[in-house]
């Protein structure tokens, strides 16, 4: 079955709405130039309300080594996902399972960056848009993602109810990564988004043969 991620969660109330929707994994933002970043202080009362058995991620974007450890100390984050330039090394010292973002594009040799990654948990594949680290909203050709990935992939970009069946039929993802696609503004999640977005996934997962 495809796991389910819906990342940028600012609101208890949004928390809430994805955990009984029946998503895997809830992703919070340590960005501060995203609109969807949240403090160490919000995700602390966040986190403690997370229900059992959904995973907390925590996003971060060429962060320092004193940054992540700041936030570790006091939000118990189960998975980190690096979405800049970070090394292998810079991401395995936490100790903690990561999964590496990349962004892309024609010409990004995604059997390189999993092997260069080897010791993540996954590569989160997204669109790249000049200028920006994520959470655009935009999708890319799924067409570039080759067959023989060494890796878990994490399906991102531009993803929404419309279109995830479709990503799921063409890719076979580990599992699905969405934001923007089910938000009213941006760091605001409506409800009947997730419900349909959830609804999606598990009607294509019981269609196709595994």
């Amino acid at each position: 079955m495809t796991r389910i991620k819906i990342c940028g969660i600012t609101r208890e109330q949004d928390l809430h709405t994805v955990a009984n929707s029946g998503a895997d994994a809830i992703g919070l933002v340590f960005y501060e130039k995203s609109p969807r970043y949240i403090s160490v202080e919000q995700a602390n009362k966040l986190v403690r309300v997370v229900p059992p058995f959904v995973t907390v991620v925590g996003l971060f974007v060429n962060p320092t080594v004193e940054y992540v450890r700041e936030v570790l100390a006091t939000v118990p984050l189960d998975v980190l996902q690096f979405h800049g330039e970070e090394t292998s090394e810079f991401c395995q010292q936490f100790g903690k399972p990561y999964l590496k973002a990349i962004r892309v594009k024609a010409g990004v040799d995604l059997v390189q960056c999993a092997a260069r990654y080897a010791g993540a948990q996954g590569l989160l594949l997204d669109a790249f848009v000049d200028g920006t680290q994520g959470g655009t909203g935009e999708s890319f050709d799924w067409a570039l993602i080759p067959q023989n990935l060494p890796l878990p992939v994490i399906l991102s970009g531009g993803l929404h109810a419309g279109n995830v069946a479709e990503a799921i039929k063409q890719v076979r993802p580990y599992a699905v990564d969405v934001s923007s696609g089910v938000e009213e503004a941006k760091g605001i999640k409506e409800a009947a988004k997730i419900a349909a977005f959830i609804n999606e996934v598990k009607r294509i997962d019981v269609q196709l043969p595994r």
